[in-house]
């Protein structure tokens, strides 16, 4: 199987949800909800994918021929590539019913441990889709992040224990999924949470914890005041508020506003390439997430669809290190980037 045909049976099982665009750049599904689109006019999904692309790589060839090493490590692992699967709910309703959330999840997690990453995983209304999801982090030996939604105390108390259980090497809310409607009045509450109610949650986790949905150096200072081991540079894939700035334009202030304090930060939303990920990294990202692209692998061909997808990132990001003189990740850096 290529990429290509992946891509092609993609659009087939995703008819009329989704259609697995060559470019995923938010542009076909725009404002489609349920769907991969957007709340608005999906205004910020699109913008995530332009801004990456108006950062230049600056080539630099003169330097010493040699291998070029990828991996990289988050909380004591190492990785094939700084690259990671995102989470993604409710797949059935935006994707088509060729996978439910368990069945996703299940190929999902594997196949990027197989690949040499990780996968986060996705939670829904249903409990059973975290059950699910924790299960295949269990199986693939503790290799996946599942990832919370903004829950009540309650439910996100019972949530943890599934991670426990499932010996995640860690864990992750999404609290820009606070705009999500489907959160709204929800008994017990659920939605945005305050500085003491995250470092409550953190410290019961008792594993790395990650605040996904930063957007802002306050933002950011608050969940290292909460005691967040990592953040994600998110704004929920452009999902849940029109009008945002693009993840891009807000990464470096951010990187620089933790310098030194220890705190990991991944960013997400629009990165969809090698070389996507080689501007993130330089800008000053420890790794990044991306979502709908492995969605599409999973749909277009399963376990092999995911490894198509990871060997094309990890082609292209080798490539780039390569041009622009870094033989490793931690060598990548502002200056190799316009």
């Amino acid at each position: 199987m290529t990429y290509e045909d992946m891509l092609t049976i993609a659009g087939n099982s995703m008819k009329g949800k989704c259609s697995a665009c060559p470019v995923c750049n938010g542009r076909a599904c725009k404002n489609r909800i349920p769907g991969p689109g957007a709340k608005g006019v999906g205004d910020t999904a699109i913008r995530n994918y332009d801004k990456w692309q108006e950062i230049r790589l600056n080539m630099d060839t003169m330097w010493e021929n040699g291998p070029i090493d990828t991996t990289a490590e988050l909380f004591g692992r190492t990785f094939r590539l700084p690259v990671f699967a995102g989470p993604v709910g409710a797949v059935s309703s935006h994707y088509g019913d060729k996978h439910d959330d368990m069945s996703y999840n299940d190929i999902l997690v594997s196949a990027c441990a197989d690949s040499g990453i990780a996968a986060f995983t996705g939670d829904g209304v249903n409990p059973v889709v975290m059950e699910a999801a924790t299960k295949a982090v269990k199986a693939s030996g503790g290799l996946g992040v599942p990832t919370v939604k903004p829950w009540g105390k309650t439910v996100v108390a019972e949530k943890m224990r599934l991670v426990k259980e499932a010996g995640a090497f860690a864990t992750a809310m999404d609290i820009d999924a606070a705009g999500l409607p489907f959160l709204k009045n929800c008994n017990p509450p659920a939605g945005r949470k305050s500085v003491e109610e995250m470092r409550e949650i953190i410290a019961d986790a008792g594993v790395p914890f990650i605040i996904k949905g930063v957007m802002t150096v306050a933002g950011a200072l608050k969940a290292k005041e909460a005691g967040a081991a990592g953040i994600v540079v998110s704004n929920h894939g452009g999902r849940v508020l029109d009008g945002c700035p693009a993840t891009a334009e807000v990464l470096p202030e951010i990187v620089d506003a933790l310098k030194g304090s220890g705190v990991t930060v991944l960013v997400d939303g629009g990165i969809r390439t090698g070389t996507d990920v080689f501007r993130a990294l330089a800008l000053g990202a420890d790794g990044v997430i991306i979502a709908r692209p492995f969605v599409t692998a999973v749909y277009g061909g399963g376990a092999e669809g995911v490894k198509r997808y990871v060997d094309k990132l990890a082609g292209e990001l080798a490539d780039a290190m390569a041009m622009c003189g870094a033989a490793k990740v931690s060598e990548i850096c502002r200056e190799m980037v316009r």
